[in-house]
C-alpha cells in the first residue's frame, strides 16, 4: 500500500487524498501572512495542513483560520486545527490535541471529524492507542526549538521499537529535516509533521512552495515498512 493512502484507514469517514508530508502552518514562525503561506503550501501539492496558533485566538486569527480552511477545501486538503475542539467544529476542521488539551473522549463528543493526539513517550503512546482518535503523533524525534520546554527526544531507535505499539497511523514530529527524514520514514513513521524545516530563509511564497515540493518528493518516494 502506498504511503499516501494511510489517511483512508481512519474511522471518521473522511476521504482526503493526502501524502506522508504533514506541514504545520505556525502563525508565529512562517514569516509570511498565514493566508499567503497556506496558498504556497497547498499550491505545491500538500493535502493536509495544520493551523497552529498557541497565543490568544482573537477574531482576526479566527478569520485567518477561516480563510485557510476555505483554501484547504478548494484544494481537497484536510484542514487541521490545533488544540481547539470548539473552533474546529465551527470551521468543519479536523482537530489535533496535545497532552494538556481537552481529553480525546470529550473532544469526540464535540466533533466527528478526524482527531489526532500527541504523545511523547512509550507510556503515552500505549495510552493514546486506546483513545478514540484517528492518528497518533510521536515526538520530538530529534531536539527541537519549536517548544519552550520540549520533551526528551525519542530518537529513531525508539521510534522503530514503539512503532509496533499501535496500528493507528503514526506521525513523527520534532526536529525532522530533509536530511534525517529518510531515517524517520525507514523507522516506520507513516507521516512526518514539519514546522522548522518547512520555512526557508528568506521565506517568500515562491521559496516556501519550492521547499514544500522538496518535502513532498521526500515523503512520497518512500513507503513505510509496516505497510
Amino acid at each position: 500500500m502506498a504511503r499516501r493512502r494511510w489517511w483512508k484507514m481512519q474511522k471518521s469517514g473522511n476521504e482526503y487524498p493526502v501524502t506522508g508530508f504533514y506541514p504545520v502552518l505556525d502563525a508565529g514562525r512562517c514569516g509570511l501572512p498565514v493566508v499567503d503561506a497556506a496558498e504556497a503550501i497547498l499550491d505545491a501539492g500538500a493535502r493536509i495542513l495544520q493551523f497552529r496558533h498557541k497565543a490568544f485566538f482573537s477574531r482576526d486569527v479566527f478569520q485567518n483560520a477561516e480563510r485557510v480552511a476555505a483554501l484547504c477545501r478548494q484544494a481537497g486538503a484536510l484542514f487541521v486545527l490545533n488544540d481547539r475542539a470548539d473552533l474546529a467544529r465551527l470551521l468543519r476542521a479536523a482537530l489535533h490535541l496535545g497532552q494538556d488539551d481537552l481529553a480525546p473522549a470529550d473532544a469526540r463528543k464535540i466533533t466527528g471529524a478526524v482527531i489526532g493526539f500527541s504523545t511523547h513517550n512509550e507510556q503515552q503512546l500505549r495510552a493514546g492507542d486506546r483513545e478514540p482518535v484517528d492518528y497518533l503523533a510521536i515526538g520530538p524525534i530529534f531536539p527541537t526549538a519549536s517548544k519552550q520546554n520540549p520533551d526528551p527526544p525519542v530518537g529513531v531507535h525508539q521510534l522503530r521499537r514503539w512503532r509496533v505499539l499501535t496500528a493507528k497511523p503514526l506521525v513523527a514530529i520534532g526536529g525532522i529535516t530533509r536530511e534525517n527524514a529518510p531515517a524517520v520514514l525507514d523507522a516506520g513513521a507513516d507521516a512526518i509533521a514539519v514546522i522548522g524545516d518547512l520555512y526557508p530563509d528568506p521565506c517568500t511564497k515562491s521559496s516556501l512552495r519550492a521547499r514544500t515540493e522538496e518535502w513532498l518528493a521526500i515523503c512520497s518516494s518512500r513507503t513505510s515498512p509496516r505497510l
